[in-house]
């Protein structure tokens, strides 16, 4: 099985992620609700379990975006370059986030590991260090990618890179 198609697979897997992350966000929600409206009361865990998909979400989407290269992007001053000068400050742009992605990987790791020790649940039986793993994980990804970015840019001709 070769690289792209692995990449295919972990693409696909990743947009399967946030599409059910995401409904069962909607579905908790709508859930509570209901039964607050019907019954009175609700999932002692759904506000908690709707607050850490919350997080999910916003991570995991993160990571999509990065890979499509669709994330925030404020170009005032790159309008207003040349091709070569504005390939050069998009690549030194990526790579900044490269280490800011890293460096908040890094201590969001030792964060959750700090968590660990604690043996804080967040809802139910589940860990509090167990939901907040997608911190570094997302982060650690989106360094690799944005490092990726930065290669490509500063190593493809310039019309190949979009």
């Amino acid at each position: 099985m070769g690289f792209t198609r692995i990449m295919r697979i972990l693409h696909r897997l990743e947009d399967l992620t946030l599409v059910l992350l995401l409904s069962t966000m909607i579905v908790t929600a709508v859930l509570q609700i209901v039964l607050r409206n019907t019954t009175g009361s609700a999932l002692v865990w759904g506000d908690t379990l709707v607050r850490i998909l919350v997080l999910w979400v916003g991570l995991v989407g993160a990571m999509v975006a990065t890979r499509q290269n669709k994330h925030i992007n404020i170009d005032v001053v790159t309008r207003h370059l040349s091709p070569d000068a504005a390939r050069a400050v998009n690549g030194i742009t990526f790579l900044s986030a490269f280490l800011i992605c890293l460096v908040t990987a890094w201590y969001s790791f030792l964060f959750v590991r700090m968590e660990f020790e604690f043996t804080t649940p967040a809802f139910a039986n589940v860990p509090t260090w167990a939901c907040q793993t997608i911190i570094p994980a997302a982060f650690l990804v989106m360094a690799l990618r944005c490092l990726g970015l930065a290669v490509r840019l500063f190593t493809s001709p310039p019309e190949s890179v979009s």
